[in-house]
């Protein structure tokens, strides 16, 4: 069973190229993708039981992945949120905490870090859907 991605990405190129890595290396389904706040919080939470894993930009076209991970606060322990971002500091990184995100990774450094925090979601994600 593919893990079920939502994208929060207002950049095309970007977005396209992680979906296509993502879908090839990690075993992930992308499900949706959203480019605004707006349209990532509302599929999130009106589709909440149907997705695995929200990887998330701070910097969209409108509004802020700060507002998405907010609106997220409330999922399952098995649903991770994690956020791509150029701007992957200290500050950011201790916000998204607070916010509750499982992990941070930044865009210029960190895909194959994502690809394998993906892999191992992944392989979790199976291990709890086979013991349900």
């Amino acid at each position: 069973m593919k893990l079920r991605t939502y994208i929060v990405e207002d950049n095309a190129t970007i977005r396209e190229n992680l979906i296509g890595t993502l879908e090839e290396l990690a075993d992930v389904q992308a499900i949706g993708i959203a480019e605004t706040e707006d349209a990532g919080k509302a599929w999130l939470t009106a589709n909440s039981s149907d997705w695995d894993l929200a990887i998330v930009d701070l910097f969209l076209r409108q509004g802020s992945g700060l507002g998405v991970l907010e609106a997220c606060r409330q999922r399952r322990k098995t649903q991770k949120m994690v956020v791509l971002s150029n701007y992957a500091t200290p500050d950011v990184r201790m916000r998204c905490a607070q916010l509750g995100v499982d992990a941070v990774f930044d865009k210029s450094n960190e895909i194959e870090v994502l690809v394998d925090y993906c892999i191992e979601h992944g392989r979790g994600h199976m291990d709890s859907s086979r013991a349900s």
